[in-house]
């Protein structure tokens, strides 16, 4: 019995995957899921370039806007939730697009990886958060890497977040995280999954990337930071995310205003360059340039081979 299909929209962060999928999914009657570790978050809108209110009355979305910043939220129960939404995107005979540029979240469905739910040990993560304040995120990042040193290839050397994490699940294990998810491959993939990624010419993404963190600014970033700060008390990682721990920076007087715009630019252009290398992985992806008029025919056409 053939397996169904599943779309991916993926590709590098202002690479149009919002735009191109709200079009697929009307075109083809199908409902997008997100595949995005900060849009999952209430409250957090202008820095996670959520899809807007019109977006989502165009295409129904789902995984957006359901967790509490002051909640953690695991690969793990993506997984779950991801395929509990593709299972009943089918059941109603239409089709799921998986649209998003998280690289892990998109692993857990497209290689069937069952990610150890492992319990976070707080008082662990706590030595580790001191460790930084005193010893700076370097230090922690020449462990992880010792520790392994394949995982941390895709880790930028101040993602403060996936560095504890190697740290942490060696520590809670005695595996490394490599290793887990080697272990984790072994199971069936349950899909089809058509992959597409977007991309273009790394100047033209890189302006498009400077463009948008200016229209973030003046659309209310800085104030929807302070919002959130005032209404929750703490945050696991939805303040560690991209855009977001530079305006908290800047609101504690460590950084000018400009040095926090330059740095968020910065920080995404890096993190872009990081999602076109991850998404390199995938080989039977198909690659489309972001900024032709005919993608949406170009995947119309490769679903309909099946």
């Amino acid at each position: 019995m053939s397996k169904k299909q599943i779309i991916v929209i993926c590709g590098p962060t202002a690479s149009g995957k919002t735009n191109l999928g709200i079009k697929i999914a009307n075109k083809i009657d199908g409902e997008i899921i997100s595949c995005d570790s900060m849009q999952i978050y209430k409250d957090m809108d202008i820095g996670t370039a959520k899809p807007t209110i019109e977006e989502q009355n165009e295409a129904k979305h789902h995984l957006i806007d359901f967790v509490s910043p002051d909640k953690r939220y695991s690969v793990s129960e993506y997984k779950k939730d991801a395929e509990a939404k593709i299972k009943e995107i089918l059941k109603n005979n239409k089709t799921p697009i998986i649209v998003g540029g998280t690289g892990l979240y998109l692993n857990s469905l497209v290689y069937g990886i069952e990610y150890p739910d492992i319990e976070t040990d707080l008082k662990y993560r706590k030595e580790l958060e001191q460790r930084v304040e005193k010893e700076g995120l370097d230090k922690l990042y020449n462990e992880a890497k010792k520790i392994d040193n394949i995982a941390i290839e895709r880790v930028s050397s101040n993602d403060k977040k996936r560095i504890l994490r190697i740290l942490e699940l060696y520590h809670s294990t005695g595996k490394t995280k490599t290793e887990l998810e080697i272990e984790s491959r072994k199971n069936e993939v349950k899909y089809d999954y058509k992959i597409f990624v977007l991309n273009m010419d790394r100047e033209k993404l890189y302006d498009r990337i400077n463009k948008r963190v200016d229209i973030m600014i003046k659309n209310g970033l800085i104030e929807e930071v302070q919002k959130i700060l005032k209404k929750y008390k703490e945050f696991p990682t939805a303040m560690q995310g991209l855009g977001y721990k530079e305006v908290v920076e800047y609101l504690e007087n460590k950084t000018t205003k400009e040095e926090m715009i330059e740095k968020i630019k910065q920080e995404s252009r890096r993190y872009a360059k990081r999602q076109i290398t991850w998404f390199k992985s995938y080989k039977n992806a198909i690659w489309l340039d972001a900024l032709k008029n005919n993608n949406v025919y170009t995947i119309l056409e490769e679903i309909s081979e099946k």
